[in-house]
């Protein structure tokens, strides 16, 4: 089978992965949508196989049925949130997110203790607002894996994960209305990374998209945010959340592994490019220009200072912790010579390589143990 080469401009639709004008040229054109459908072309496929065939699944499905907690009752609603002292008692210790030194120039070089606290709230309020809406992307897509998975074993564990995205949905969604006063319209990368998961027909393409690459992201941002937020609500309702994404993210590691192990090169060469595109995507969106926006700011003047930024891209960087080592485990990175290795150099992640992956980690996640420490190997 021939493999194709594929430019980045029919990868990610530019030649730079820097071009910012590019990269905010993808907009949210509708930002007061209520419903967005996406085609979804997939075979729905029945499995009379009963046997537990693949004891690893089994395992982690077992680990499941025991480990669900009520986002009702389990968490302390009543819990006062006073975001402004905890955004300034977080500042204090981990600073804006961003080195002030960096905008010369710009409206923010004069930025004083006001404007840095309504940027960090609004920054809290921006980031959980994507958590939320990722998590309902992981809804539908784990939906569709119990649909669309061959093996019993897997649509098993899949029907367990629809249950916790479901938790997730609704304790994110709480946590915005009762105690940051709303939410953020989804940015517009996230969701073109969304809708190119659900609409692929292919089902371990689904895995890759949502299990691999969006929640392999979301669990190294959560366990951050977990280690650096003083806000005991938002920190045991990451906990729990930790406590179920872990589960998510092993469950794609221990299917595909199987899979990518048989698969062609040119079949992998796909995988690797997708991967690479959802990468980019990913990145692409913690750019905020709608918090910009929100201050009056144009994106266009901002985002080249913040793509640049030190203090953003080392947090960016960390946020690929998870998604670099499990892209290893499945064979990703050197297969047709060393493609995604390369662009992971490029995006300057390839350091994460070597640290543990989630198909083992996932165990230390559960309820009850410490907590790992995401910037940590």
């Amino acid at each position: 089978m021939t493999i194709i080469e594929h430019s980045n401009k029919e990868i990610i639709g530019r030649d730079d992965i820097n071009d910012v004008e590019a990269i905010l040229a993808i907009t949210n054109t509708d930002v007061n949508e209520i419903e967005h459908v996406v085609k979804n072309n997939c075979d729905s496929v029945f499995s009379w196989d009963y046997s537990k065939s693949r004891p690893a699944l089994h395992k982690l499905y077992e680990k499941a049925k025991t480990g669900q907690w009520n986002g009702t009752t389990d968490l302390p609603w009543n819990t006062e949130v006073d975001i402004e002292a905890t955004v300034t008692a977080d500042q204090a210790v981990l600073g804006s997110g961003l080195d002030p030194n960096h905008y010369d120039g710009t409206p923010i070089a004069k930025w004083g203790d006001k404007e840095w606290l309504e940027f960090g709230i609004e920054s809290r309020r921006w980031m959980l607002s994507q958590f939320l809406h990722g998590e309902q992307g992981a809804l539908i897509c784990t939906a569709k894996i119990v649909e669309t998975v061959p093996w019993y074993d897997a649509k098993m564990y899949a029907a367990t994960q629809v249950v916790d995205e479901a938790r997730h949905v609704e304790v994110f969604a709480e946590y915005l209305h009762s105690k940051l006063g709303g939410q953020y319209q989804i940015n517009a990368h996230l969701r073109m990374l969304l809708d190119d998961i659900v609409a692929d027909s292919r089902w371990d393409m689904t895995y890759l998209g949502m299990q691999i690459m969006v929640e392999g992201l979301a669990l190294a941002a959560f366990g951050f945010m977990h280690q650096t937020t003083s806000e005991p609500l938002l920190k045991q309702l990451l906990r729990y959340v930790m406590s179920d994404e872990a589960r998510h993210v092993a469950f794609g590691v221990l299917s595909l592994k199987e899979v990518y192990d048989g698969m062609t090169d040119a079949e992998m060469k796909d995988r690797q490019e997708f991967a690479f595109e959802a990468s980019v995507r990913m990145r692409d969106r913690f750019i905020q220009q709608e918090v910009w926006e929100h201050f009056g700011m144009k994106p266009k003047e901002i985002a080249p200072m913040v793509l640049k930024d030190p203090t953003r891209m080392v947090f960016q960087q960390m946020l690929f912790s998870k998604i670099v080592p499990n892209c290893k485990k499945l064979g990703l990175l050197d297969r047709n010579d060393s493609w995604l290795r390369h662009r992971f150099e490029d995006l300057g992640v390839i350091q994460f390589e070597d640290w543990e992956n989630t198909g083992e980690e996932y165990l230390k996640f559960e309820l009850g143990e410490e907590t790992p420490n995401p910037i940590q190997h």
